[in-house]
């Protein structure tokens, strides 16, 4: 028990205990130094509740001031407001072992947390920040149903399938079972069908897809060397090629050779079906350059031979993608623009037909067999334009079509067949003088013009070029379909083909039957440039897309290409074809410098035109 000491602060007159209250506590503590029991002291004078004193007042002396006084003094309990442990620990430590022990086991822990995905190591934040007022602004949220139907044959199919997977060796052992699994059987009809035949499953259309893609995939890792120059693409060398280095000699035979215009042969489009068929037109699709259509058939007037059409794709050169049987020989082929999947046929008896290459089942879309106007001669020509809007014809694309007959059409697609309207019958004028006994009088008579080839201007649609069976080139107008606009007269035998520049609009190519290649510009009747090398009918002649001074040609068992910077008296290159195999059909292809050549064995072969020197000009001075 702890007693205070008398209040000392003021003065011994002022504060002053008395006698009675000095040995009373005197008293007290000597109670509990020999009894040990704490005894309740009585109040202090000093305090703040007033209690009764005593009336009397005693006066302390000098000697009462003198006395010794015991006070004992104890301590409170020690408060912890920070305790803060030590992170060190001394080595000579009773529980330095159990510490070290903890330690190793943590860092252990730690090592194997590393490598976990559910490891995480960042630092926390303990309290949380005050709010902020942000603003965003986004699109707005649109939200959309989505659905499914599920019939009841799909259910019940699913159940059953479900059944016998998870129950299969229990259905084996159950009757009842088995009567369950053939009328499931029953109810999936094709599918359970298709599964237990073979014949069925290999003829479904997808598993033929996946041969495709298979078939691709194959093919085109065996040309892949062609088809990279065909592209111009970097060409990947085989490690596991067993080629062998070629040595300085052969080297430098190969360089000095390779220095001089050639034509580099690529692949061939052939197959078993195609060979020994005589190819009579080709036609790249105008969308998908990838595509190539090929018309075959033989020009025998005795008997009508039946035509063929293929489909090529340069992901496959050995098989075509599509065949198309006709009737008869195929003469005139051309991809449509609008529709790139309608390809427009022409053949030997007059037919017009219109194909759709992306259909399977009925690829025939319409023809002109019931046609009460069809034609009755070959159709050498066929063409898609897109009519100017000043012309006679609508704005949609037409089908025009040339005959042997001189008649130029429009087809028309109605219902399942082809209707035609006459644009131009081609006639020919000659004079026969008579004498009459007082003048001299011209008689006229007509006749009809064959006509061999048509091409229409590429920036005037209404205006085109037909050459004649008579050695002429008529400029025509759709809008006129009674005169031509001009003739240019300076071939002596049938003109075999005409083309457009497509450079200069102004200038066009023919060629003909008197071993000539002519240069024309629209406005001059005479030619500018008369060209010829073999002593051979020129059979084609085609403007190269890239550069504006080339073109090729065919005549009999060669093709030359003919470079106007470089020569006008010689092609800079002449290839021949192979013995016995003539050179039928020509055809640059878009976008590289390949020409593709049809031959009378049923081969395309792409050539690859190398080490040609042609300036950068695009037209023709």
């Amino acid at each position: 028990m702890s007693l205070l000491s008398p209040c000392i602060t003021q003065s011994p007159e002022t504060c002053r205990p008395n006698q009675a209250d000095y040995f009373c506590m005197k008293s007290l503590l000597a109670q509990v130094q020999t009894t040990g029991i704490p005894v309740q002291a009585p109040v202090h004078p000093f305090a703040e509740v007033p209690m009764k004193r005593d009336s009397v007042q005693q006066h302390v002396t000098e000697e009462m001031l003198d006395e010794e006084m015991e006070i004992c003094l104890t301590e409170t309990d020690t408060i912890s407001l920070l305790d803060i442990p030590n992170t060190s620990v001394s080595e000579d430590a009773d529980d330095a072992e159990d510490i070290q022990e903890t330690n190793t086991r943590y860092a252990a822990l730690c090592k194997n947390k590393m490598g976990n995905d559910k490891y995480v190591a960042h630092s926390m934040q303990t309290f949380t920040g005050a709010p902020k007022s942000k603003e965003t602004q986004t699109d707005t949220l649109s939200m959309a149903n989505e659905g499914t139907i599920v019939t009841i044959w799909d259910i019940y199919d699913s159940f059953c399938g479900q059944n016998e997977t998870q129950n299969e060796s229990e259905m084996a052992d159950s009757p009842e079972s088995t009567v369950n699994t053939s009328k499931c059987k029953e109810k999936r009809g094709e599918r359970s069908s298709s599964a237990s035949d073979p014949q069925l499953v290999m003829m479904s259309e997808s598993f033929q897809h996946s041969l495709l893609v298979m078939e691709r995939s194959i093919v085109a890792n065996i040309f892949q060397p062609k088809l990279a120059a065909y592209r111009q693409l970097p060409i990947l060398k085989d490690s596991d090629s067993a080629v062998k280095p070629r040595t300085k000699d052969q080297s430098r035979k190969v360089e000095e050779s390779s220095l001089s215009p050639t034509l580099e042969r690529l692949w061939a489009f052939s197959c078993e079906l195609t060979r020994g068929c005589n190819i009579t037109s080709m036609a790249w699709n105008k969308k998908n350059q990838d595509l190539l259509a090929v018309g075959y058939g033989s020009y025998d007037s005795k008997s009508q031979t039946p035509g063929l059409v293929c489909s090529w794709s340069l992901k496959n050169p050995t098989w075509p993608e599509r065949v198309f049987h006709c009737h008869s020989c195929v003469t005139a082929l051309d991809f449509s623009d609008n529709s790139p999947g309608q390809l427009a046929v022409g053949m030997y008896d007059g037919t017009v037909a219109i194909y759709d290459i992306q259909s399977w089942t009925t690829p025939c879309i319409a023809n002109s067999s019931e046609c009460y106007k069809k034609c009755l001669h070959p159709v050498w020509q066929v063409k898609w334009i897109t009519p100017c809007p000043e012309t006679t014809l609508s704005g949609e694309e037409a089908l025009v079509s040339l005959s042997a007959d001189g008649r130029i059409a429009k087809w028309i697609l109605s219902g399942n067949g082809l209707d035609c309207i006459d644009l131009l019958k081609l006639k020919k004028t000659h004079s026969c003088k008579q004498k009459a006994e007082e003048n001299k009088t011209e008689l006229s008579l007509s006749t009809t013009a064959s006509g061999l080839c048509l091409d229409f201007h590429p920036t005037v649609s209404n205006i085109y070029l037909v050459g004649t069976l008579d050695g002429l080139i008529c400029k025509c107008s759709i809008s006129n379909s009674q005169h031509f606009l001009d003739t240019y007269r300076k071939h002596a035998l049938p003109v075999n083909h005409v083309e457009w520049s497509p450079f200069s609009s102004d200038v066009f190519l023919s060629c003909s039957s008197d071993w000539t290649i002519k240069l024309w510009k629209q406005d001059l009747l005479t030619p500018m440039l008369s060209l010829t090398s073999a002593q051979k009918a020129v059979s084609a002649v085609r403007w190269s897309p890239k550069w504006s001074t080339i073109f090729a040609a065919i005549s009999g068992q060669q093709v030359e290409i003919w470079d106007l910077t470089s020569s006008i008296q010689s092609p800079i290159i002449v290839h021949d074809a192979a013995a016995g195999v003539n050179m039928t059909s020509l055809l640059f292809t878009k976008g590289t410098d390949c020409v593709l050549v049809g031959d009378s064995d049923g081969q395309v072969t792409v050539y690859q035109l190398k080490n040609l020197s042609v300036g950068g000009g695009k037209q023709v001075n």
